[in-house]
Order: C-alpha cells, then structure tokens, then sequence
C-alpha cells in the first residue's frame, strides 16, 4: 500500500496541474459550466438559494455542504451587509459563513441607517422563527418519543439513542452534558418498590448524606447572623456550599425519580414497547411539555387533558387550587394572569353566593366579568366544599376549555404584538448607540429575538458588542465568544464611536471590508503583548487609509501608482508583494478573465486572478458604470470555482486515504490559523494537530485553556506563516498518521523477492523519516 506521504507528495508536488486534472473530469466540469454560465442570472437570494445546482455549488466550495438544507438560516447570511460590522453574518463565529456571504452581492445598502429594513425583518423573522420553531421542535420530538418507545426493549435503546435520552433528561432535569451512563443505566433498571434496588440504596444513601450536609451548613449559615459586615467570607463560602448542596439534592432526585418513569428489569431489558406504562409515558411527556420555557400548542392540549382527567376528582376549592396546574389552567382559562391576581382571589370567587349581590364576584364582577364566568363555571359552596355531585358539569368542562383554548396564548400574543410596534417605531428614529440603547423597549426585543435575557446583560456590555469591529477578531463581541452576540451585532450598522454608516467603492463594500479584515489578520497573526498592539495599530492605519482611498479611486492608474494600496491588497491576499513588480502587475491587469492563454490565466498562484476579478474596471482602466449589477463579481466566481477544486480534489482524495485529506485540508486551512484555538475549534485540524504530535486521545477531554497551553507549547505558530515549515509539519503528519494507524509497506525482503506480504513500515516512509529534522 503507498503511504500517505507519497500519495500526498503526488497531489501536492504540482497542485496546479493537479487541481487541472480535477477540473477536466466531466462531472466536475459540466458543474463549473452551468455555475459560471448561470450565477450571473440570478436576481435574488430566493432564486439562488431555490436552484439546487448553484447553491449547492457554491456551498461546497466554501466548505458549507453539510448546510445546504439550511436555505432560511443561509438567506440571513447572503443578505448581511459585510460593510456593518454589526451584520449578521460578521457576528457568526464560523469564518465560513462571512467568507460566504462576501462572495456575493445581496446586500447593497448604501444610506446609514441604525439598521435597514432587511434587517429588521430578518430580526422580526428570527424572533417569529424563534417562536414557530420552538413549538415544532417540541411537537416532533414529542412525537418521536412516543413512537420510538414503541420499540423500546432495552435502557441502552434509550440511553444510545441521544433525542430519546435528551428527552427524558429535559423532562427530569439531568444535564446531559455531565451525566454518568453506569448511575443513569442503573437508576433506570432499579425496581422502585425493591428496599435492595440501587435506587433505594445508594441513590437514597446518597440523599440522605446530602440532606445532612445540607442542613448541617445552613445551621452553620444561620448562626453566624444577619449582619452583612460580619463573617463574610465564611458566609460567602458556606452560600456556594448550600448552592452546591441544593443542586446535587435535585440531580439525585431527578434520578431517583427515573426508577419510578421506567419499568425495565435489572438487567436493562423490558418486553418490547412495555418499557413504560401508558401513565408514566405521560408523565414523561407532561414534564416535558412543562419544561418548555414558552407554551405550545401542544402543551395547551396536554394541559386540557389533564384538566378534564382531574375535575372529575375534585371535591373542594382547595383541592382544586393546590394543584398547580388546575391553578394556572383556570387562571388562562378566565383570563386571570395579572400579577394582583392570587389565590385568594380565585378562592374568593369561587365560593361566592351568586344570589347574594354583595358576594365578592357580583360585587367586582361589574368591572371584571371573567370573575362571574369563573364563578357560574364551578359548583362549590360558600365553605369550598361542593354544591351538588361534581366541581363541574360536562358543559361546565367543555366551556373552560374552549376559553383556554382562546386565551392560553393571548398574553404571550398580545406581548409580542406591543413589543413589535414598538420596536418598528423607536428603530426609525435611533441615530446611534445612545439612542438605541437608551430604551429597554427598544433594545429589548432584539436581545430576545437572538436568545439573550435584557435583564441580565449590562448596558455596557451591549454597547461594546454594539460598537464592536467585525472587520477585527478579536474586537469585544468575538472576546466574548457567544454566538448569540455576534448575531445581535450583525443586525445593526453601529460605527466604532457609536454612529451609523454606510460605504460604496470601486471595490465592492464586501471586498473592501473583506480585504480590510484580511490584512489586519495577516499582519497581527501570532503576536503578542506589545508587539502585537503596535502591529495592530499600524494595521488600523492601514486598513483606513485603504478604506478611506479606494472610495476615491476612479481608474486602474490611480490605483496602481498607489504602491501602498498596492502592497495592501496583496498582502490582504497572502501574497508577497515585495515579489510582485509594477510591470508584473499592468500584464495581471491588462489579461483576460475569459481567455484561458490570457497572462493572468497561465499563473499557478489563482490568487492573482481572483484578485483581477474582486475590481470593477473596464477594458480602458476606468470604473465600468455599466457592468450588469450581479450577485457575485467576476473575481468571486473565479474564487468559488478554485474553492469548489480544491473541496472536490480533498473529498476524492479522502475516498482513498483518510490521512491525505486531513494533510491537504491542513495545508489550506494553514494561513487562516490565528491562535492555538483556531486549532482547537477545528475538529479535522485538532486531529491533524494530535497526530503530528503523537498525542492521545483523551487530550480531546481536557480543559479547552490546557489545550490551548499543549498546542503553543509544541507548535510554534510563527511557522505557519512559513511555507516550507509548513511543509515539514504535513511531512512528519503522514508518517505518524501511517504509524498511528497501522498502515505498511514490503518490507526489503519482500521488495526483493518479489513478495505480495506487507511487514514493518514502507521503504518510503522510513526515507521520509530520514528527511524529518530532529
């Protein structure tokens, strides 16, 4: 078998033709055909992300094809506008989503505005989105529960299967991120009502010691006294205590309470589809449903039925009112949500004498008639107890529920609807971030819309995510690593001192933020302290001088007199421009595009072409006021088709050695490396990474800042900016991988007998271990 090294050195040593071979094969091809033949007729993100063919296309080359089914999620990314900082996709933490939505042009507003009406109706969509998506996710997995229990016969069905598992965890409370198989495995096989069972003994024991030392330490708590001055920091210690205590109580019940929802033998089997009874189901289902942070549909139903279980067995008020969910139930049901309204309330009301007109529900029901519906839908005395056989008539059941069913969701419907007209009409007159943020009805719907709770961020917090710099990664809102910031961000068009922008230049808005980015990436790559803060100005001052200048460039001689624009635009590329000549540059410029023998078309660095493309010049040297306005630039299809190469050559090339592709994919994804956690959140390049180190496994479970410690202690990131160190890390990869993986070659008396058995390590792996520097 050849080793990964060779067959890597095969592909790499000319990745130009390489790539040429990859581009002649006629499924490859006729793919590059229709893109660049059809790409430019596409007017809309809709039509772009309804042709499968395009869209799928472009969605590979980027490295996105597991995403291609997300057309609602990508339609927000390709709308962002590139040039806001605050757009959607410069605050997704993924590269791959802005590089994508700088391929095209489906954003171009150009009239400062806090934020544009495409984006406040992608926020709008989000928040309804949000909603829908929140009660789809909850009918489906509902659902799937119940059908797959169906087919249950053993707790690992459940406990390998993670919706199922997740379900069951939801519903009880257990984090799945931390549970322990053998406890939960055992909990669920327990038999309840053994004394013997693990459930009663070591769940219980567990308990017991639990409740000891929790009571033990809020004694302790509380005979230190109240004053805030003294004992502070043995009572600071003793709250984390309790809070520890208080948390481990209620994981230990939650599996307690899992011996009670299953009936499955000790071993871990049950007959199929009797893992659970048809009342524990619902048990498990109802918990679910309740969990739910918003009601659904299908938690009103839930609820209904519940209710029409219950009533039946109702014989008092207090029976009645003591049920949480019959309490909250009758509250919907006669619209009696407001805060003033407590128990007392209902109790008052539902033993009134209606023929009495000083009784509590004809004195208040003048002004507030749901009291005298709750009043005249219930059947107790004026002591609580029942006036006649049953709490209510089947009629009496049937109308409560048909007014929960109109009410259930009226107050969430009727705060979604306020908080939406408000926010449409305070937006149109937000100038900056004071305006924005100097109401919490304003600023309040977004946070929520994207996941984030108004209440517990700070007003400080938001204003420098706000005002954050997503041309620049490790600006404030990318500190904070949440996804969920990022996305708020990306909604608005906030400048650095908290204006509002918007540019338009001979360059594209997107490219220019896009090369701006870039630059400040390749020239502040790995430094640190002081080094870097001064890198980094420098390079701030660069990316505005850039910024600012190319809005006033009119003709491809303005442009290329300009060396400092120059050099700025090709180091943004990764290209060395001390190695790039003026005259160089006039032949890159003065090519065709379309023609195949055209100077930029015979250089093996496609950047050079990519980059003719990225600029709107015509064939005289001058802004081309009539190019068709496109959803992607000349440059930017040139680039998704090389992407769409190199993705195609590395998934073929992984169909044959697995090892080959991690080594290509890494000397890709090399130069786009900013710290040790650009290897850390990259599963192949953390692969990649542990093999050439020869690390275990495990390393994988460690705490993410220690592996960030191990990675710059055995990688020197300063050598992936060169080229051939590159080169030495991929070549010492293939060998430890084939090593690691027990791959082999003949041996040299199987060479020279001419032997089909495969001993020891290849004749060329051991010659590329001979050219590893020590």
């Amino acid at each position: 078998m050849v080793s990964t090294y060779l067959s890597y050195d095969l592909v790499n040593r000319d990745m130009f033709k390489t790539l040429q071979r990859v581009a002649s094969q006629d499924m490859v091809a006729r793919d590059a055909a229709y893109y660049a033949e059809n790409i430019g007729k596409i007017t809309s993100v809709e039509e772009f992300v309804n042709d499968y063919r395009l869209f799928s296309y472009a969605m590979k080359a980027h490295g996105l094809e597991e995403m291609t089914y997300a057309k609602a999620f990508m339609k927000k990314v390709l709308e962002s506008d590139l040039s806001d900082p605050n757009s959607y996709a410069n605050l997704l933490t993924d590269d791959r989503y802005k590089n994508f939505a700088a391929a095209f042009n489906f954003s171009g507003s150009s009239t400062p505005v806090a934020q544009s009406a495409a984006q406040q109706e992608e926020i709008l969509e989000l928040y309804d989105q949000s909603i829908v998506a929140a009660q789809d996710h909850v009918a489906e997995e509902t659902r799937y529960y119940k059908a797959m229990m169906a087919q249950v016969d053993h707790v690992d069905d459940i406990l390998s299967n993670d919706r199922l598992r997740r379900y069951v965890f939801e519903s009880l409370g257990i984090d799945d991120s931390v549970y322990s198989y053998q406890v939960v495995r055992s909990a669920m096989s327990s038999d309840k009502d053994d004394p013997a069972s693990y459930t009663n003994t070591v769940l219980k024991d567990q308990m017991t010691y639990l409740m000891a030392k929790l009571s033990t330490a809020q004694a302790e708590l509380a005979a230190l006294g109240t004053n805030s001055s003294e004992h502070v920091e043995r009572k600071a210690s003793l709250k984390l205590e309790i809070a520890g205590y208080q948390k481990a109580i209620k994981s230990t019940q939650a599996h307690i309470d899992l011996a009670g929802a299953f009936e499955f033998a000790a071993d871990g089997t049950s007959a199929k589809g009797a893992a659970q009874t048809e009342q524990q189901l619902e048990a498990i289902t109802d918990l679910y449903l309740l969990s739910r942070p918003r009601q659904t549909q299908a938690s009103a139903l839930r609820e209904r039925d519940y209710f029409e279980e219950k009533i039946p067995t109702i014989t008092s008020v207090d029976d009645l009112l003591d049920d949480p969910r019959l309490y909250d139930y009758v509250r919907k049901a006669f619209n009696l949500n407001e805060l003033f309204v407590v128990k007392s309330t209902l109790e008052q009301i539902l033993t009134s004498d209606l023929s009495d007109p000083n009784s509590y529900a004809n004195l208040y029901g003048k002004d507030r008639p749901q009291y005298l519906e709750l009043a005249t839908a219930f059947n107790f005395n004026t002591d609580g107890s029942l006036d006649g056989p049953v709490a209510q008539t089947a009629a009496q059941t049937s109308l409560t529920s048909n007014h929960y069913f109109s009410r259930y969701d009226d107050k969430q419907e009727e705060a979604d609807e306020k908080a939406i007209k408000l926010y449409k009409s305070e937006m149109a007159a937000v100038k900056s971030v004071e305006d924005f943020l100097s109401d919490k009805a304003i600023y309040g719907f977004p946070l929520q819309a994207v996941g984030l709770d108004p209440d517990s961020i700070s007003l400080l917090t938001l204003k420098n995510v706000l005002k954050s710099d997503l041309s620049d990664p490790k600006s404030y809102v990318y500190r904070l690593k949440d996804e969920r910031y990022l996305t708020l961000a990306q909604a608005f068009n906030f400048t650095r001192d908290g204006g509002i922008m918007a540019p338009v230049q001979a360059q594209s808005t997107a490219t220019i933020t896009e090369t701006a980015k870039a630059y400040i990436v390749q020239q502040t790559r790995f430094l640190e302290g002081d080094e870097k803060e001064a890198a980094r100005k420098k390079a701030d001052e660069e990316s505005s001088y850039y910024t600012e200048t190319m809005s006033g460039i009119k003709t491809l001689d303005e442009f290329l007199k300009d060396r400092r624009l120059v050099d700025f635009v090709l180091t943004a590329k990764g290209i060395d421009a001390s190695t790039v000549t003026d005259d160089f540059l006039k032949q890159i410029f003065a090519s065709d595009l379309d023609d195949p023998d055209s100077f930029v078309n015979q250089q093996t660095n496609r950047e050079f072409a990519e980059l003719l493309g990225s600029f709107n010049f015509d064939e005289n040297g001058n802004l081309d006021r009539d190019a068709p306005a496109t959803i992607q630039g000349r440059g930017k299809v040139l680039e998704t088709q090389n992407l769409y190469l190199r993705q195609t050559l590395e998934i073929q090339q992984g169909e044959e050695n697995a090892g080959v592709r991690l080594a290509l994919y890494f000397e890709r994804m090399a130069d786009s490396i900013t710290d040790a956690y650009g290897i850390l959140g990259d599963e192949a390049l953390m692969e990649f990474f542990r093999i050439t180190f020869s690390l275990p496994t495990e390393i994988g479970s460690m705490d993410i800042d220690q592996q960030a410690k191990i990675v710059e202690e055995r990688l020197d990131l300063n050598d992936l900016k060169d080229p051939e160190k590159i080169g030495k890390l991929v070549q010492r990869f293939t060998i430890l991988y084939d090593l690691e993986s027990g791959v082999t070659g003949p041996s040299p008396v199987d060479i020279l007998t001419g032997s089909g058995a495969y001993t020891g390590i290849s004749a060329d792996t051991l010659w590329a271990l001979s050219q590893v520097r020590r």
